[in-house]
């Protein structure tokens, strides 16, 4: 049976007391360099693992509120919340260019029903910020779909981040995107694809062996131009270990219309 890993990837940054990138970050598989103040909602959710003030770019994320990031659960390596850092406004990794936002984390919130496998789905955190995300021009709160929207076959998304291009692949720090079709749950789930590790509460896109995200994306949206806005459909979940971009093993995302309830419930708490 083919075996999922998920999407994650820790890259050093240096000079973290000023939050200068320098790192050279790998891409989305198959994907080219976003236009700067493209995807607004995009985040940067880097992780200091030794505790020493250095920080790393872990996974991608969405801001859905000005106190709130979404994410992936199993980007969750510590339940130390100071260990993290949102980077919002992020395009270049290697340079500090005067739109990004350097904020901490208060508060880690996983979904009740994560337990660590991928394939029993769940894999959602939200993160909760000291300080709200300021309107600088550079940044957005993303737009949710319809709860329990299910888009269609073929439905054309993007995928953004600054994930792995794959063995042997150019570098590039700049975010990457990439256009990917959703793949239908009918289509998804059938033997020789993702089978039963693919549940209704997922949304498949690509598997065109092509287009992909890869490790270092997890967390990241999935964006679909649905109901007259760009909406947040997808978080980057798991694709398949060893070469990210396979044929009929598309990305898996957790779909935000199945957890809206509880993403709602959280955010809007006092």
């Amino acid at each position: 049976m083919m075996r999922l890993v998920p999407f994650l990837l820790c890259i050093c940054l240096t000079d973290a007391a000023a939050f200068h990138h320098y790192v050279h970050n790998q891409r989305v598989i198959g994907g080219h360099d976003a236009a700067p103040n493209t995807w607004r909602w995009q985040v940067s959710l880097q992780y200091d693992s030794y505790s020493d003030g250095s920080y790393y770019h872990l996974c991608g994320g969405t801001i859905i509120d000005s106190f709130y990031i979404m994410t992936a659960a199993h980007c969750i390596l510590s339940v130390q919340a100071n260990r993290y850092l949102v980077v919002v406004g992020e395009h270049n990794l290697d340079k500090y260019e005067g739109s990004e936002q350097f904020i901490r984390v208060e508060r880690i919130i996983l979904h009740p029903g994560w337990n660590g496998d991928l394939a029993k789905g769940n894999d959602l955190a939200l993160l909760k910020l000291f300080n709200p995300v300021q309107n600088n021009g550079y940044v957005e709160i993303a737009n949710l779909p319809r709860p329990d929207h299910v888009l269609p076959h073929g439905f054309p998304c993007y995928i953004t981040g600054w994930g792995l291009v794959g063995y042997g692949g150019g570098i590039a720090a700049v975010l990457q995107e990439a256009p990917i079709p959703v793949v239908e749950h009918a289509v998804c789930s059938q033997p020789g694809w993702w089978g039963g590790a693919a549940l209704n509460t997922m949304v498949c896109a690509g598997g065109d062996g092509v287009i992909s995200g890869c490790q270092g994306d997890s967390g990241g949206p999935l964006s679909c131009y649905s109901d007259g806005a760009w909406r947040v459909h997808g978080v980057v979940s798991y694709g398949p270990a060893g070469q990210c971009n396979q044929v009929t093993k598309p990305t898996v995302f957790t779909r935000v219309s199945a957890f809206e309830d509880w993403i709602y419930s959280i955010v809007m708490s006092v």
